[in-house]
């Protein structure tokens, strides 16, 4: 299948850790003007970054066109220019990397070795090659699926370093729903801002997909966060669990975290 990249992209083949034992590829895409100017961009890491920009790379061919909805939404003006760094899943190790804990038959449970990974390795790598702006508050994490758990996991459990979290479709169902469990035990509430969103169509039982996403908001709301302000909720209507419901919801996404204001010159 051809390639699909849209815009200046600069990837890390074989990107290693100390602490999972999988190396993976980083696609990094860069703003319109990047190599032009000395400003310093915001960063949006995403999980399964082989499905982000690439009908080459995606699964069975399904990119979510996340560079085509970023290059209009910069050119129109509508969110400030970011840097979205996309970190390949590493198929296999897939669902361990991506749950925060073990499920009732052993499985998963690998989440905090790969935040560490994140928070330790990538992002400094990151930090380091390119111009960014690196404070919490510009810097956003966010997945889809298993990755919208991994996405809240980390972003709750790393709040000073992600300021920002996009948490699609997350599996609020793993172990348990051990998700709202965690949220729960929160103590002092992160100024974090969180886009949550569900389809309404999405797997065997979407009523069931809704029904904890809806858990999950009201246990987010239990602990401080306000809709429309700090917390944006969103139930697709008709969107199923899948690469084309996700890069569709992206606008809005990109629009709620990285509003216009511009990159620093300084």
């Amino acid at each position: 299948m051809s390639h699909t990249l849209t815009g200046t992209f600069r990837v890390h083949k074989a990107f290693s850790s100390r602490y999972v034992s999988e190396s993976r590829n980083i696609i990094v895409y860069l703003p319109p003007g990047y190599n032009e100017n000395l400003a310093r961009y915001p960063v949006f890491y995403m999980h399964d970054g082989q499905n982000l920009f690439d009908a080459a790379t995606a699964f069975l061919g399904n990119e979510w066109g996340v560079d085509e909805v970023a290059e209009a939404l910069i050119a129109a003006g509508a969110i400030e220019p970011v840097i979205i760094v996309g970190i390949y899943n590493t198929e296999m190790k897939r669902l361990a990397e991506y749950t925060p804990v073990r499920n009732q038959r052993g499985a998963g449970g690998q989440a905090r070795q790969y935040g560490r990974l994140i928070v330790e390795e990538l992002k400094p790598f990151i930090d380091n090659e390119y111009r960014t702006l690196p404070d919490r508050s510009n810097t956003a994490l966010g997945g889809s699926s298993l990755g919208g758990l991994a996405s809240l996991y980390l972003g709750l459990r790393h709040s000073s370093t992600f300021g920002k979290l996009a948490v699609m479709s997350p599996s609020v169902w793993w172990a348990n729903r051990a998700i709202l469990r965690e949220v729960n035990r929160l103590g002092k509430k992160p100024e974090t801002k969180i886009w949550l969103d569900v389809g309404t169509c999405e797997g065997d039982n979407p009523q069931a997909c809704v029904r904890n996403v809806r858990d999950l908001r009201d246990a987010l709301l239990s602990k401080g966060w306000r809709l429309a302000r700090d917390l944006r909720f969103v139930e697709d209507e008709g969107a199923g669990h899948d690469e084309k419901a996700w890069g569709f919801r992206m606008r809005d996404v990109l629009t709620f975290l990285f509003p216009p204001g511009g990159a620093n010159l300084g």
